[in-house]
């Protein structure tokens, strides 16, 4: 009997793995001044979604911010800090900001796709970091984003180095939740036989 159930489990969590390598991944951010490093008081806030795809070399980015003290001088992701969800790292994508995000003003919106194959989607400095080429720049990107190791930041005239931020989390698809949930009733089962 136990074996029937094993089977089933190891299923799920091959099931589970080829789906957390599917592309693409989306991520999600609060941003906010209390996530900047140091933390500062900005009634700023925002959010993004930021979706990667390995597979299809895209990077697809909406925007959404109000609030901000200073007006917005640049926007762009950092990758990849020491530890996730804290600490500072340098620039990743399109410097000196995301080509056509609103500066000048304290609160917009942003909607851009990039070609990941492309250097101008990327900080030259990044790219040289991770091996000089745009698919290795890919590669630490990926880490980055699936380590909680990477934030999206506005910098503003008042805080330069970034008024509100916030780190990229991934998101479940639901096809892992389902999967997951079937799951659930297995190991009860199962916890119940060994009672």
């Amino acid at each position: 009997m136990k074996t029937p159930l094993k089977t089933g489990l190891a299923l799920c969590a091959l099931l589970l793995g080829a789906a957390a390598h599917a592309a693409p991944t989306t991520y999600v951010a609060n941003l906010n001044g209390l996530a900047e490093f140091p933390p500062n008081e900005s009634p700023g806030t925002g959010g993004a979604v930021v979706v990667f795809d390995l597979e299809a070399h895209t990077l697809n980015l909406d925007v959404l911010f109000n609030g901000l003290v200073g007006t917005t001088t640049a926007a762009h992701i950092h990758c990849c800090t020491a530890l996730p969800g804290l600490e500072n790292a340098g620039v990743a994508t399109e410097t000196p900001t995301f080509g056509g995000f609103p500066l000048g003003v304290s609160g917009g919106m942003y909607s851009q796709s990039y070609d990941t194959t492309l250097t101008d989607s990327w900080n030259p400095a990044f790219i040289a970091a991770n091996g000089g080429t745009t698919a290795g720049a890919e590669a630490a990107f990926n880490a980055g984003l699936n380590s909680g190791r990477a934030y999206l930041n506005i910098h503003s005239t008042v805080w330069p180095g970034g008024e509100i931020r916030g780190f990229l989390q991934p998101v479940p698809e639901p096809g892992q939740w389902g999967m997951l949930l079937m799951g659930i009733p297995a190991v009860l089962a199962w916890r119940r036989r060994r009672s």
